[in-house]
């Protein structure tokens, strides 16, 4: 189990689930993707990172999760608070778990229990199509429901004890950037920054990264995913670095940019722009408020330029996922509640095909917003002399 948090966490979390399976009359909820896994079990393994064989979790109406997984997960499931533990040895493509997961589904909805399966926006089917076509073959008459809303409605509010994980990641993150001083300049070339930038979060407390973005140019950056290329830090760039770094299984995601040398007028003035985007968001951050609301309210500010550029949604979700829900869109009508964790991340257009982007972690409490990141600096850093 992931000692830290107890039994009493994943009891917590379960209870919340089934209480909304019962609202919505399910009998058991089939879970397949690793943060759902984790969500319920407290079961945490790299070794999702081979797509070789499925995992799966049965949710009861009442009662603790069963772990229905590969035999080779078997003695890491037995430390979380799970119980009931179903293998097979995987892989075994002629009947992967196919025939011991049905008739666990059939044994616990009953004859005519309806199962609930994540199956909209932001959800993934970790086990082959066909495998799923045969489980639900074999279900039959039973329905199968999406439970997509129900699941994701339980994990956007955070405990007390995610947002502190949250808040561990974001802390440790902040030393980190502040080492970039000694790891950028002038000369050094992009792809050494990041892999510079990345043993910093593994020496400042990160577990492990799995992602670092960024960009760097005259007037801006053209995107903020592509891979680092060797091109060297020119004077008068604009470097921004982007982090999803993880500890105890939750990410941190928040960037921060730096001028090289120098820094433009036009630099400065987006820079400042976005601090007041995000302090903007940041006000409209409060219970009841829509995510739409902290969305306008960041656009207004950045509207101020003339051009926002094609800005997307300007933030999202945070947790156990790099991005969760909700999105901070014109469309997303999703009511902000206590224990939701969110990024603000307004972005402007600097010049034709030139970005900045900045971007800020918080979490919403009874009395307002709460910054989880050390906020960034009113002025725009200026990197000076070699690392």
């Amino acid at each position: 189990m992931d000692h830290t948090f107890g039994e009493a966490e994943f009891a917590a979390r379960t209870a919340r689930i089934q209480a909304a399976m019962a609202r919505e009359g399910l009998a058991a909820l089939l879970l397949t993707a690793e943060h759902d896994v984790r969500y319920v079990t407290g079961y945490l393994t790299r070794f999702w990172e081979s797509p070789t064989r499925p995992w799966f979790v049965v949710l009861p109406a009442s009662g603790k999760p069963i772990a229905v997984i590969p035999t080779i997960g078997e003695a890491l499931m037995r430390t979380t608070w799970v119980d009931d533990i179903r293998t097979w040895p995987s892989p075994r493509p002629d009947d992967d778990g196919v025939s011991l997961l049905a008739d666990t589904l059939a044994a616990v909805c009953g004859p005519d229990g309806a199962l609930g399966v994540p199956m909209g926006p932001e959800c993934t089917l970790r086990m082959p199509l066909r495998d799923f076509e045969a489980v639900r073959a074999r279900l039959a008459p039973r329905r199968v429901r999406d439970a997509t809303a129900l699941l994701q409605g339980v994990q956007m509010v955070k405990s007390p004890a995610e947002i502190g994980r949250i808040a561990a990641m974001c802390e440790a993150a902040g030393r980190a950037f502040d080492r970039v001083p000694e790891i950028a300049a002038e000369g050094v070339p992009l792809s050494t920054v990041f892999r510079r930038f990345q043993i910093a979060l593994l020496e400042e407390g990160a577990d492990w990264v799995p992602y670092v973005a960024g960009g760097a140019g005259a007037d801006g950056y053209a995107d903020v995913i592509s891979p680092a290329t060797e091109e060297p830090l020119a004077h008068g760039d604009l470097l921004m670095l982007d982090t999803g770094a993880m500890r105890a299984g939750y990410f941190c995601d928040f960037d921060r940019n730096f001028a090289v040398c120098s820094a433009s007028a036009a630099m400065r003035s987006g820079y400042h722009l976005l601090h007041d985007a995000v302090e903007a968001g940041f006000a409209a951050a409060r219970p009841g408020a829509a995510a739409a609301d902290v969305f306008e309210a960041m656009l207004r500010v950045v509207a101020r330029a003339g051009d926002a550029g094609s800005v997307g949604r300007l933030g999202h979700g945070l947790g156990m996922r790099l991005t969760e829900p909700p999105s901070l869109t014109a469309a997303d009508t999703t009511a902000l509640a206590p224990g939701m964790v969110i990024t603000l991340e307004p972005g402007l257009q600097l010049a034709p095909g030139r970005m900045m982007v900045h971007e800020e972690n918080i979490v919403i409490e009874p009395a307002g917003p709460r910054y989880l990141t050390r906020r960034a600096p009113a002025e725009l850093p200026v990197l000076e002399g070699r690392p």
